[in-house]
């Protein structure tokens, strides 16, 4: 199993399968709407500096309860395309708008899969390292809290939940997060799942096939 330990042998690692990853970028996207979300690689233990043992962690955030859309979610930090901005533009302006966090082209790693959400949105999911001094600030408007998961969380073989429903002949797609007391749904779910097949596993798997519970087709 990968060592989860926060260093730059772990960054190599993530990096490198990154980088021989065959993204899918899509190029029919009429009538969806572009979004980039970041997969925000942090210590566990706030700032790390002289801690040569911390864990690695990725960021998930709690969405404010009066957003217009997908209100109280858990997610990645992201959001929409602006016009004139690349992928990689937008998921590091969100990241900042959302947890103030500062990071520039050199902290991406790799990308991911786009994914059409229920929603109406292709979501590009950018993978970022962070410095050990990094600092989260959630902007209160659109955050309700800010989560370090242990990355670790996403290796267990039990993480994936894949179910069928009613609504659907797809199937659907959470991970159980034993740190948050809970599971997260797809489309993040699906997401970090394809970040821990293919950087962490260094597995070429697809997700475009799982699907949304029904409340997240909204």
């Amino acid at each position: 199993m990968v060592s989860c330990r926060y260093s730059d042998d772990l960054r190599a690692l993530i990096a490198a399968r990154l980088g021989t990853f065959d993204v899918n970028r899509r190029a029919d996207v009429a009538g969806l709407k572009r979004a980039a979300v970041a997969i925000a690689i942090v210590p566990l233990d706030g700032d790390a500096a002289g801690q040569e043992a911390t864990e690695a962690a990725f960021l998930l955030t709690a969405r404010a309860a009066k957003l217009r859309s997908h209100a109280g979610q858990l997610a990645l930090p992201g959001g929409r395309v602006d016009s004139g901005e690349t992928i990689e533009q937008a998921a590091l302006r969100e990241l900042f708008e959302e947890l103030g966090i500062v990071l520039d082209g050199t902290a991406i790693v790799g990308r991911l899969d786009d994914y059409q959400t229920r929603s109406g949105y292709l979501i590009s999911p950018i993978v970022v390292w962070s410095p050990s001094s990094v600092v989260a600030m959630p902007n209160r408007a659109e955050v309700e809290r800010v989560f370090r998961i242990p990355l670790c969380e996403l290796l267990r073989p039990e993480a994936p939940e894949i179910f069928a429903i009613a609504e659907s002949d797809r199937p659907v797609i959470r991970l159980a997060l034993p740190s948050l007391g809970g599971r997260v749904n797809a489309p993040t779910a699906a997401l970090l799942y394809q970040f821990r097949e293919v950087a962490l596993e260094g597995r070429p798997t697809r997700v475009d096939h799982f699907d949304q519970p029904v409340f997240a087709w909204r």
